[in-house]
């Protein structure tokens, strides 16, 4: 049998459809808030609550200080209490001990109260903003509750929803307490919970109805493309089948149009037109004026204006294809996405008897004159309000088709050739162009504005006119043959900037890239060490170099030549060197690495191509200080016993690679 706190828990957790976990979280933060109120403890004290789910008893643990005399029952516990819980616990543990109370005072209760409501309000509120806004794009069943003058409030069960103005139908009357059907537009979160909009005239209404009632497009086999929709009065679908052998316009419709039915009563008796989606454009134009019937479809795409289709039909079609108020060509440009101009036959063929001279006009039909005299007689038939035969319109039909039709296809095909055109213009304007104003070209002031006028605000549109072809910029008003000349000169002094720009931009990492180079090819002309030669007895060193300092001299970027004591190794070829001389170089051959003693007091050092090195010279005065050339010496030198010359030689530590090993630092004070 299942105690009374059970039942409560569940009842709670029914009514408000909360999950049992949330609950109980709900529980343990109201009884924490009790518990420190009514002992009046620190909120950085720890306190924990731990529920029994089967009988709903509690037991409340708070944080305590083991010590061996009580000042604070809040804060301390006795070492052999502690030990009741902790076996473990010494003096100065911080231990959660057990200090559940019999019951609460009446301030603490209400504190608990208060508090479990907040939590489990919250949670509530939490649960219904996930649960409806997974629910964006559906349709949910409501209950009308309140009406006021800007919305109207929906009850969807454990919350509302609120029907704007501007999503209810024109014309739909609510009472409150009908039963209606809603598109969940948008949820929002707040600070009183999750506010969820709905809408009554949205188009995604009618294609969740669809969906509902018929099972094909439910599956799969039939496809919704399109849908416009003047909510309240009128809608069009267009309707793919993907499954071969099923009429989708049926299958929307369904026997004896029980399910569009069901469907328009639903919407409060809103017409609904379900026409058959095709990829020829001229075709799903034509359906999309049923029920009008269409003699002709003539599609052209302008630069600018966007996309025209030019509809003709017969005269006796015109209302009907247009609409009351246009709303059948209006749902029909919406569902097409093409801008329709309609048309009548005999409007049509006045229009082609005016442009029989028309270089586009097809000539055999320009040149009938027999075709234009019967065309001519129908208009004035027409005119008298008299009737117009099939026959008449078969002769009208051949008339339009030959000299209007041909001329409105020339045009659409011009108008081909003039977005590719534009397209290839578009890809030679470079980037930063467009966003450089048109003051950087430092046009005269006349151009300057003529261009401001014709709209071209930018370099980039600038150049954009430039490269469609100079027609286009001597049509402009007020610019001529000088202005365009100016422009042009203009235009490739930005491109020159902006090509120097670039070049500067890049021109750090070219340089980097050469140094590399460089020195990859030195580092390969020149053989690798193989081992470090062997050194002197440091005293014969010292003895050597103390009186007589190595010299080193750097000299400029010219032919090197042989000669009889120093050695040279020029950048580009090293001639007849003897390999053990090249072991006294260097890694680095693009700056010297050796310092050079002049008559100066410091040595300058700059980074040069070729490297000598050379005997020691009495190039250093005699009352030089010992202590100075021996700081010369340690810094960054090494000294080497050459075996082939007999004398010391100075080398510096380089950097090492995969195939030489860096030389060690030989602290000359040591020696």
């Amino acid at each position: 049998m299942k105690s009374e706190f059970v039942l409560a828990f569940n009842e709670i957790c029914e009514a408000r459809g909360l999950p049992k976990e949330d609950v109980f979280d709900a529980l343990k933060t109201a009884l924490v808030s009790a518990f420190r109120r009514d002992f009046n403890l620190s909120n950085t004290q720890d306190v924990r609550v731990e529920i029994d789910p089967r009988t709903g008893e509690s037991t409340i643990y708070s944080e305590k200080e083991v010590v061996d005399s009580i000042m604070d029952n809040r804060t301390e516990v006795l070492l052999d209490v502690a030990r009741r819980e902790h076996p473990d616990a010494q003096l100065g543990d911080v231990l959660l001990v057990d200090s559940t109370t019999a019951q609460f005072g009446r301030i603490a209760a209400q504190t608990a109260k208060q508090v479990l409501l907040q939590r489990v309000r919250e949670a509530e509120r939490e649960h219904l903003f996930e649960d409806f806004s997974g629910r964006e794009g559906e349709l949910v069943n409501g209950t009308v509750q309140s009406i006021s003058g800007q919305h109207i409030t929906i009850g969807l069960g454990r919350t509302e929803a609120t029907l704007p103005k501007g999503q209810q139908v024109h014309g739909e009357r609510y009472r409150a307490h009908d039963k209606i059907r809603v598109y969940v537009l948008e949820v929002r979160r707040t600070n009183r919970g999750p506010q969820i909009f709905v809408s009554r005239n949205h188009r995604n209404l009618l294609r969740r109805l669809l969906e509902l009632e018929v099972p094909e497009i439910y599956n799969g086999q039939v496809e919704i493309k399109s849908i416009a929709r003047e909510a309240g009065q009128r809608s069009k679908v267009a309707v793919l089948a993907l499954q071969p052998g099923v009429d989708p316009v049926g299958a929307c419709v369904g026997m004896r149009g029980v399910r569009i039915q069901s469907i328009v009563r639903e919407l409060n008796d809103e017409k609904i037109d379900v026409i058959e989606w095709d990829a020829d454009q001229h075709t799903f134009i034509a359906k999309a004026l049923s029920p009008a019937r269409v003699s002709h479809v003539f599609l052209e795409e302008h630069p600018e204006d966007g996309k025209t289709a030019i509809v003709i039909v017969p005269d006796d079609q015109l209302s009907l294809a247009i609409g009351r108020e246009g709303q059948n060509a209006r749902l029909a440009a919406k569902l097409t996405g093409w801008r329709i101009d309609i048309k009548s036959l005999t409007e049509a063929a006045a229009e082609s008897l005016d442009n029989l001279d028309h270089p586009k006009a097809n000539a055999e039909v320009a040149k009938n004159s027999t075709l234009h005299e019967q065309v001519r007689l129908i208009l004035e038939k027409k005119a008298a309000n008299r009737p117009i035969t099939s026959e008449d319109y078969h002769t009208l039909d051949r008339l339009v088709s030959g000299i209007l039709g041909t001329i409105i296809t020339s045009r659409a095909e011009n108008f081909e050739k003039t977005r590719k055109r534009r397209a290839e213009a578009r890809l030679k304007v470079p980037t930063a162009a467009w966003r450089e104003s048109l003051d950087d070209l430092d046009l005269p002031g006349r151009i300057h504005n003529l261009l401001l006028d014709n709209e071209i605000e930018t370099v980039g549109d600038a150049i954009f006119h430039l490269e469609m072809g100079d027609d286009v910029i001597l049509g402009f008003r007020g610019l001529g043959e000088a202005a365009l000349e100016t422009l042009k000169e203009r235009v490739a002094e930005y491109r020159s900037r902006l090509a120097a720009d670039e070049t500067l931009e890049a021109a750090p990492k070219t340089a980097e890239e050469a140094v590399a180079e460089a020195d990859m090819e030195v580092e390969t002309a020149v053989p690798d060490l193989e081992a470090e030669p062997e050194m002197a007895e440091p005293e014969a060193i010292m003895a050597e170099v103390e009186p007589e300092p190595v010299v080193a001299e750097v000299v400029a970027e010219t032919a090197v030549e042989e000669e009889a004591e120093p050695v040279v190794v020029a950048e580009t070829a090293v001639e007849e060197e003897p390999e053990e001389a090249i072991t006294d170089l260097v890694d680095d051959l693009s700056r010297s690495l050796i310092d050079l003693v002049e008559e100066k007091p410091e040595p300058q050092r700059k980074p040069k191509p070729g490297i000598v090195v050379v005997r020691p010279e009495e190039s250093a005065t005699e009352d030089e200080d010992e202590e100075e050339r021996k700081r010369r010496g340690r810094k960054g030198r090494q000294l080497v016993f050459n075996e082939d010359i007999g004398e010391v030689v100075t080398k510096r530590k380089r950097k090492g690679s995969r195939s030489r090993p860096e030389w060690e630092d030989i602290d000359l004070d040591e020696i």
